[in-house]
């Protein structure tokens, strides 16, 4: 690929989505700058709401797709539809929330094996080699990228929550 043409379509690009002209930038010819607004509309977000959350009245979108990439807002153990956490410890918010991630994947057109990268925020940290456990039996195969963090004070007093990226046909 020509990384000269790769810089000046990627610069018109970013032109495109702060409207080319308003942004300043110049662009050689008209082509050039059709070929940056189909490419700004082609990544433009798409917000897709949750079903469930809804009627929970909760603020946030339970996913955005960007081209071929599917981003998750994080989930934890809540049962479906409720604000009630699966009983039973770390490892049964664990294995709920990682239904809930394969729900929202599923609704959005991924699944499990197309998830990319994960994000698990932790209540306790000690718990990591029990939490571990659950997560790689929803993992089988390669492992998504992930980070991980201790955190105080997840919602509705969860003990774990995990957010996920995931590719889409």
């Amino acid at each position: 690929m020509n990384t000269s043409l790769s810089r000046r379509t990627g610069a018109a690009v970013l032109c495109g989505v702060a409207t080319l002209i308003a942004a300043g930038c110049e662009l050689r010819d008209k082509e050039e700058a059709g070929v940056a607004v189909r490419q700004a509309e082609a990544v433009r977000a798409e917000f897709l709401g949750p079903p469930a959350s809804e009627d929970l009245g909760l603020p946030f979108s339970e996913a955005v797709r960007v081209g071929d990439l599917l981003m998750l807002s994080g989930q934890i153990g809540n049962l479906p539809g409720t604000m009630e956490l699966a009983e039973g410890g770390i490892q049964a918010e664990a294995r709920q929330a990682l239904e809930n991630i394969r729900a929202v994947l599923e609704r959005h057109g991924s699944s499990m094996d197309r998830v990319v990268k994960c994000t698990v925020m932790i209540d306790d940290i000690e718990q990591w080699p029990a939490l571990n456990e659950v997560y790689v039996t929803f993992f089988p195969g390669p492992k998504p990228a992930r980070s991980a963090l201790g955190a105080d004070g997840l919602a509705l007093g969860a003990l774990v929550e995990i957010e996920c990226w995931a590719t889409v046909e």
